[in-house]
């Protein structure tokens, strides 16, 4: 009960100038960012400073830097802003068709590429007005998924980084190994000494981001020596293009880069664990229509992508 006097002396358009603050580190900037004069939005900082009992904009020489409390600020501003306008924003009935809302979804870009671009077409085709925003995951937001989630709409990930979450299952894929067009020694299948003997390009490679076939690699008893490591499926071919490394991608996107990049692949010599994409969220989404009707859209559209393949 304490924290709701407190609640109620506050002004949530100061939420919005926080986040500008933060944003753009300059009162000027946010003012501009916002439509408002100058001298409103040093009001609102000073707001600001007295709530929170801290400078929030340190400044240094001609700029300003964010000092540590505003840094702590910054993510959960963005979730709280997000929370808000998803309030702001339900409605009692809602109409796909005179929709406008924007969902935002976190993955990687070989996610995007299969089912998100799918989902996108069929969102334009059955609710014109709305809008998708596929944001790249890092480890640092899968390790924090569940907080993630309550802003963020939805995660496109395979099974085997997330849990206590809800899912539903979309696609399977299998990976396959890429080298150069150049790369003679190695045929149709590659041998456990190919995969031992050459230099690697990984997409993750950490105790927390890995790829379910590296990590198979290693288990197998195989130490691989990776020269790079890019966190996208998409730009790994041209690490390889024209090189003697070896990668791993998953298949449904592997025509892609053998048209875009001089690469081919391969056959693994090992049964690589199959790649069981899902799409998962908060329970808080549960019971919101709209988010039903999105998680339908991703179903619609995995069932295209499995048909294609």
């Amino acid at each position: 009960m304490s924290d709701q006097p407190l609640l109620s002396r506050l002004d949530l358009n100061l939420l919005v100038s926080l986040d500008a603050l933060l944003t753009e580190r300059s009162v000027t900037r946010a003012a501009e960012r916002l439509h408002l004069s100058q001298p409103a939005l040093s009001a609102s900082l000073a707001r600001l400073r007295t709530h929170f009992d801290d400078p929030i904009l340190a400044r240094r020489g001609n700029s300003y830097d964010l000092t540590p409390l505003a840094i702590r600020l910054t993510d959960h501003t963005t979730t709280a802003l997000e929370a808000a306008r998803r309030v702001f924003e339900s409605q009692a009935a809602w109409n796909p068709e005179l929709s406008t809302r924007e969902f935002s979804i976190y993955g990687s870009d070989y996610s995007f590429v299969t089912v998100g671009r799918h989902v996108s077409r069929l969102a334009r085709q059955q609710a014109p007005g709305v809008r998708f925003r596929f944001m790249l995951h890092s480890p640092a937001v899968v390790e924090d998924a569940a907080s993630r989630l309550r802003s963020a709409d939805a995660m496109l990930i395979p099974h085997g980084f997330l849990s206590d979450l809800p899912y539903a299952d979309l696609w399977r894929d299998h990976w396959v190994g890429i080298t150069s067009t150049h790369d003679t020694t190695i045929g149709e299948q590659a041998t456990m000494a190919d995969l031992s003997a050459r230099p690697w390009v990984f997409t993750y490679q950490s105790r927390e981001a890995f790829t379910s076939a590296s990590r198979q690699i290693q288990q197998l008893g195989i130490e691989p020596r990776f020269e790079a490591v890019v966190e996208s499926f998409l730009a790994l071919a041209y690490f390889i293009e024209g090189t003697d490394r070896l990668g791993l991608v998953q298949a449904s996107v592997a025509p892609a880069l053998e048209r875009s990049a001089g690469v081919r692949t391969f056959a693994l010599p090992f049964d690589a664990t199959p790649v069981l994409n899902a799409v998962w969220w908060h329970p808080v989404h549960d019971r919101d229509p709209e988010h039903q009707w999105m998680r339908g859209l991703f179903a619609q559209a995995a069932a295209e992508l499995r048909d294609a393949h």
